[in-house]
């Protein structure tokens, strides 16, 4: 058997696997994230293990059988900051932390457009969540941390650390100080000086990194190095060939196309080659997270949310949302933007602002999907759709109206969890490669048609124009 788990934005998740993928028992427990001031969004790296190991507890104790690896991926662009006996020096600074955005514009105005591209393979900018802005800015306003920080870490390399003891990192989740070939960036590394020693060595997503400690659940278990949530999650949609698309929707959205061919386009990742596939894939800020956000002020669940829209009557005049609430990336990458709704009147309620907001992340998937087919000189004819805001049958045809895809939905909500399953499987030797694994582990349970209307393309338009306007109101 093999468990997968996922130290998510807001969550630990996790599953005990036999080697066809089945799930034999899941976990999942929530954990907070703080906003002390504005821009700021910070977790503490210890609720991360805590709930691991309650994880690996919960799974091992049912297992029936021998556990034969343990997979690991989380959320991506986030950073704690360690000493040389793993612990933090201060709260992780989150991919949705924006604290860093000044010292990460000096930095990428120190990088040529063609360095990017020599490096990368697309203009893509050195933003507030890139690592080495984490660590020049805690070197500027936190010089006693920096000076005892040992490591710079991502959850899952921490996590991983605690388990063996070993340090590692994958190159997709040190992406952006790695090259085309897979190596250390050396020249932009050394723009911080102290930098280089402080980052983890990298190592192969099905490399086996170490053995589980004794006096841990699963002591003596193999765990591998796995990947970022992205890409874990890519696998675990079943996407592990040329000309797929997966649509990731949680806490933020996530799509990714797979081409081998490169069309430089501002605004959106191509990956380098990487476990024999070519990603083009864009992160925005948020998805889930809208709708837990006006959940919040409604006084609702974030699943009340869906219900509360499919009452809108879409006939008549709905608002416009626009999820930038804590800036957008991919395909704008700007922190500055903030969110907003359009074209209210006195009879909307919760039932439009619902519509609303789940329209308004799906234009934001639109723009995003877009530049990306731009990126890989392909148009997808479906998407692989997992993650937990999939499981709203409403939010899915949304999506697939106002991108005009088709949606294939996992059976899994969780791919993530499913994707470090599925890297254990391959390091366990079950199976040669991801590509072999993918379609064995990964099941469907509804492909979702959509059904084309002008009134996606105007709203959607109108969505673009609405971000352009918003600009003059920032505060």
């Amino acid at each position: 058997m093999l468990i997968g788990i996922d130290v998510g934005t807001t969550s630990v998740k996790a599953g005990l696997f036999d080697d066809d993928g089945h799930c034999l028992k899941s976990f999942g427990e929530t954990y907070p994230t703080v906003r002390p001031r504005t821009g700021h969004v910070e977790q503490n790296a210890e609720d991360w293990m805590r709930l691991v190991r309650r994880a690996l507890a919960t799974l091992s104790e049912t297992a029936a059988g021998t556990i034969d690896a343990i997979g690991l991926c989380s959320q991506v662009n986030t950073h704690v900051f360690v000493d040389a006996q793993l612990r933090p020096l201060a709260p992780a600074i989150t991919w949705q932390d924006g604290r860093c955005a000044d010292v990460a514009a000096a930095l990428d105005a120190e990088v040529s457009g063609a360095d990017k591209m020599k490096w990368w393979g697309a203009p893509l900018p050195i933003d507030a969540s890139h690592v080495l802005a984490r660590m020049a800015h805690v070197k500027q306003t936190a010089p006693d941390v920096w000076a005892n920080t040992r490591w710079v870490l991502a959850p899952k390399d921490y996590c991983i650390a605690h388990l063996t003891g070993e340090i590692a990192t994958d190159p997709m989740t040190a992406f952006g100080i790695v090259d085309s070939t897979l190596s250390p960036i050396t020249w932009l590394i050394d723009r911080v000086e102290g930098a280089a020693s402080r980052l983890p060595p990298l190592s192969p997503f099905t490399r086996i990194v170490g053995h589980i400690r004794q006096g841990e659940s699963c002591a003596g278990v193999p765990i591998v190095t796995s990947a970022m949530d992205a890409w874990s999650g890519t696998f675990g949609a079943g996407v592990a060939a040329e000309r797929q698309a997966v649509y990731l929707s949680g806490t933020s959205e996530v799509i990714g196309i797979v081409s081998e061919r490169k069309s430089p386009v501002p605004g959106v990742i191509a990956f380098p080659k990487c476990e024999g596939i070519t990603l083009h894939a864009g992160p925005t800020q948020s998805g889930g997270s809208s709708v837990a956000w006006l959940a919040r002020l409604l006084g609702v669940t974030p699943e009340a949310i869906s219900s509360l829209a499919a009452k809108a009557d879409t006939t008549q005049p709905l608002p416009l949302f626009l999820p930038h609430l804590d800036g957008e990336r991919a395909p704008i990458w700007d922190v500055a933007a903030r969110g907003g709704f359009a074209n209210l009147n006195s009879a909307m309620a919760a039932p439009e602002l619902s519509r609303a907001v789940l329209e308004g992340v799906a234009y934001g998937a639109r723009w995003l999907l877009e530049t990306l087919e731009a990126s890989a000189c392909i148009s997808p004819t479906v998407l692989h759709h997992s993650g937990g805001g999939s499981a709203s049958d409403l939010w899915c045809q949304i999506r697939a109206d106002a991108l005009g895809k088709p949606l294939r939905r996992t059976a899994s909500r969780d791919a993530g969890v499913l994707g470090a399953a599925l890297m254990a499987s391959v390091a366990a030797g079950h199976h040669a490669t991801l590509a072999d694994a993918a379609p064995r582990f990964v099941q469907f349970d509804h492909e979702f048609a959509p059904m084309p209307s002008p009134r996606h393309d105007e709203r959607f338009a109108q969505y673009k124009l609405m971000y352009e306007q918003m600009k003059a109101l920032r505060i």
